[in-house]
């Protein structure tokens, strides 16, 4: 039997990209699903292609963003499942742009999906999952490691991600709360070319490119999910990909010019 059959998992950005491939592969596992996304009609659409795949799911419009909306959704998923096994932190958003031409509301805007909507979760879902030694994913990035240039405001925003997820595993962790920190590279799908035109007008051409010109290779989103799905049931603490990123974050660490460095010469610059 599937580690997740009968599981209730809460996926906020359910309805596109990572968080709607993790939904599509827990519904093949038996999964309980709630979905939520700020598009009403995408949300409704990708709820009944999860239906079409024999999974139980509870839609939920809502703007995670802003205060109050997830526990909200949190609430919802309780009181229709009777409680809740795992979150996804899915949803976030990603630009273009050096820091000194990004404004401060810029700023607040990107931390506000990427860090604050991921902390109300760990808030309105932690008693659940720790009720049940259950799961809090974090979607991170590479940027959540490593912060190369011209991506604006996205590197501090995703950062804050790490530090939460390690407080929360040596605060929660004995009390029962599993919490994975994914930090993949650019996606498939997500990370489209001519995305962020408008936004690198006048920087380099790299930035135009997924992951701002990163030179690793885009991640297929259904393979990622399945990745996800197996970290969580291993109760892992991270999971990096590619690998071979792990290199660079230690050198930084060890050496942060060597860092700098590093991030330059595989930044396709």
């Amino acid at each position: 039997m599937s580690y997740w059959r009968n599981k209730t998992v809460l996926i906020t950005g359910g309805s596109a990209g990572l968080g709607l491939q993790l939904a599509r592969a827990l519904a093949t596992e038996g999964a309980r699903l709630a979905v939520c996304g700020r598009g009403v009609a995408r949300l409704e659409q990708a709820a009944d292609s999860l239906r079409g795949l024999g999974a139980d799911v509870l839609a939920v419009p809502a703007d995670v963003a802003t205060a109050g909306q997830t526990r909200r959704v949190v609430d919802q998923t309780v009181e229709r499942f009777g409680g809740l096994d795992c979150a996804c932190a899915c949803a976030g958003q990603s630009m273009r742009g050096a820091v000194v031409d990004t404004p401060r509301s810029k700023f607040e805007e990107l931390l506000a999906v990427n860090f604050l909507a991921p902390l109300d979760l760990a808030h309105a879902a932690g008693p659940h999952l720790e009720a049940v030694k259950g799961h809090l994913v974090l979607i991170g990035s590479l940027a959540t490691k490593a912060a190369p240039k011209h991506i604006g405001a996205y590197p501090a925003s995703k950062h804050p991600l790490a530090a939460l997820a390690q407080q929360l595993r040596l605060e929660r962790g004995p009390e029962g709360l599993h919490v994975l920190l994914v930090c993949p590279g650019p996606i498939q799908g997500q990370a489209s070319t001519g995305r962020y035109d408008e936004q690198a007008e006048g920087l380099p051409e790299a930035a135009k490119k997924p992951g701002g010109g990163a030179k690793v290779k885009l991640i297929d989103p259904e393979k990622l999910a399945r990745k996800i799905l197996t970290a969580c049931e291993q109760r892992k603490s991270e999971l990096v990909i590619p690998k071979k990123a792990r290199l660079l974050f230690a050198a930084a660490q060890l050496s942060p010019a060597l860092g700098d460095w590093l991030i330059s010469k595989n930044m396709g610059e």
